[in-house]
């Protein structure tokens, strides 16, 4: 089974996906982790690297392919902004929730001050809503291609767990 989890960042994806993952005992694949991967091995931050790629594709192709590639090898849980987008998926989740609660999210993960969190979530969701509609003609606000939308702002992690387990129940 493949299943997708989308959403925006501080919304919970990576908690949800590494618990699902163990949960399944299926492998998780975290798009969002090698862009950062890329960025490092080029010494770039991740603001650096949005900016480098409103320039060109490639870097988002590079990470497409890689998750395409592995979907196509099997079961996984692919956590990426595109995942539901761009994969086979046989359930696709989008994570939602209001920009102050990721950004409390985010301050605390990243041991900064919420407000600095705000203003570079607000930029960085900017910059890869420009790539996503340019490149992939893909409005990150149409939730129309998901099977699932969670408001983690109203469930904790145990019931975004929860809901999302009973959906690939149902799926199965």
């Amino acid at each position: 089974m493949i299943v997708s989890i989308s959403g925006a960042p501080g919304t919970g994806t990576t908690t949800l996906s590494r618990s699902l993952s163990a949960e399944l005992g299926i492998r998780w694949i975290n798009s969002g982790e090698l862009f950062r991967k890329i960025a490092s091995e080029k010494n770039l931050s991740v603001k650096e690297m949005n900016r480098m790629a409103e320039k060109g594709p490639e870097i988002d192709y590079l990470i497409d392919d890689a998750q395409l590639a592995l979907a196509k090898e099997g079961s996984g849980i692919f956590e990426g902004r595109l995942s539901g987008h761009l994969l086979p998926a046989d359930l696709k989740v989008l994570l939602k929730t209001d920009l102050r609660v990721r950004a409390e999210r985010i301050s605390k993960r990243e041991a900064k001050l919420v407000e600095d969190a705000i203003q570079e979530t607000r930029v960085r969701e900017e910059s890869e809503g420009r790539r996503y509609k340019m490149y992939y003609n893909i409005d990150v606000n149409d939730f129309s291609a998901y099977d699932l939308v969670v408001d983690t702002g109203r469930f904790n992690e145990h019931g975004t767990l929860a809901i999302v387990l009973a959906a690939v129940r149902a799926r199965q």
